[in-house]
């Protein structure tokens, strides 16, 4: 008897290797083939901007097109956090979700809007792994799995974190029972999509510092760019919840809330006298673990994307969070006499820990943007960021698993 019992373990066991390998690579292809073409249409939508700074004036093109699209494709009421109740409950995402996401945020990084790309990421990775298990006729349980493996793929696709990327959809969606069934194919998943974007000629984004030896002062002003951090992302969050909100609120029409939104923009833009703001600004970031930094920098890049956000332009705001922690954090250092990099790059992994509520994968997100520098450190960032804000996150689910 027990080695019948063994016997069909084992066949269990091989039968689930064998599908979800099969599945993980399908989707971390699909997933990192496609990864490759948005990030690189992200670039090119960038670069146009940059060179054409006149652009900025037809947001309000971009954001009625926007508009058209998702009608067109019926998914209005979309958005991240409903591809992370599709993989939590009964709730299914429609397959048109992926073409509607990658133009609606190449749009917005063409035209300026100030947005990032990982809500267009795990909103693209949930839609192809809706459209294959429809294909391939899934149970729920197993549709599940694979929109986790979906999200994971592809947010290691766009940031090239693969660590970090898994580590963040278990995470971050709270599954529970069934995150030991989305694990492997998530793995899978998420190292196919790696290969194939890296294959396909995408480059992620690394960033260098120079960790300064321990010691009180290292620690002090450490801490106090750690707590900065975790109150620009409590601050952020409202003020994108409570934005969205009143912006629907008030204008009830989303073809009106874009306009309005455009236009605010365009201001913004005209009264600070620079584009750097507009976009997701790794640029800006990049400058700042070159000892660049502007003191104001983070809170004009907070109230662009807040409203963006409330809109309706689509994107993400992890690239924005970490714009924002990044230059807070450098800012804070050069005037507490600390390396203006190793003060970004605290505040970039501490606000993400905040915005996230997802410290394991922030810090494994910090050990690969950093190669490894200065982990410890970046390690209680990202764990004392969760625990300023615990429960305060992007990412709120407006209804309860039963």
């Amino acid at each position: 008897m027990s080695k019948m019992k063994e016997k069909i373990n084992l066949k269990t066991i091989g039968i689930y290797l064998l599908r979800w390998t099969a599945l993980g690579v399908l989707i971390g292809g699909i997933c990192g083939g496609l990864g490759a073409v948005f990030s690189k249409a992200i670039t090119a939508a960038t670069a146009l901007r940059g060179a054409h700074p006149w652009l900025i004036f037809l947001l309000p093109v971009g954001g009625l097109l926007t508009v058209l699209i998702y009608r067109i494709c019926k998914v209005s009421d979309v958005g991240t956090v409903r591809v992370m109740e599709s993989a939590r409950l009964e709730k299914k995402v429609s397959s048109l979700l992926v073409p509607a996401i990658f133009c609606g945020t190449v749009l917005t990084h063409l035209f300026g809007g100030s947005a990032g790309k990982e809500g267009a990421a795990l909103q693209l990775g949930g839609g192809i792994a809706a459209w294959l298990s429809k294909l391939f006729k899934l149970e729920d349980h197993h549709r599940r799995s694979l929109i986790v493996a979906g999200m994971g793929a592809f947010f290691t696709a766009l940031f090239g974190t693969p660590l970090g990327a898994i580590v963040f959809v278990l995470e971050v969606l709270r599954i529970g029972k069934y995150a030991w069934n989305a694990s492997y194919p998530t793995v899978v998943a998420g190292f196919t999509a790696y290969g194939v974007a890296s294959l396909c000629g995408v480059h992620w984004e690394r960033f260098s510092m120079n960790v300064p030896a321990l010691g009180w002062k290292a620690v002090t002003v450490g801490l106090l760019i750690v707590a900065a951090a975790a109150a620009a992302a409590l601050l952020f969050c409202y003020a994108l919840h409570w934005s969205e909100h009143l912006f629907k609120r008030w204008f009830k029409n989303a073809a009106v809330r874009i306009l309005i939104g455009s236009g605010l923009l365009i201001l913004l833009t005209w009264l600070v006298g620079s584009y750097d703001y507009n976009g997701g600004g790794m640029e800006i970031i990049e400058k700042v673990f070159h000892g660049e930094v502007r003191y104001e920098a983070f809170a004009v890049k907070m109230l662009f994307t807040v409203v963006t956000v409330a809109a309706g332009f689509k994107g993400g705001e992890i690239v924005p969070s970490l714009f924002i922690g990044a230059t807070l954090g450098g800012a804070l250092a050069s005037l507490l006499g600390l390396d203006v990099g190793f003060g970004g790059a605290l505040g970039m992994i501490a606000i993400l820990g905040g915005v996230t509520n997802c410290p394991i994968a922030t810090a494994l997100i910090g050990l690969e943007l950093f190669r490894g520098q200065g982990f410890i450190y970046l390690a209680i960032a990202a764990v004392l960021g969760f625990l300023l804000t615990y429960r305060i996150s992007f990412y709120t689910y407006p209804t309860k698993e039963k």
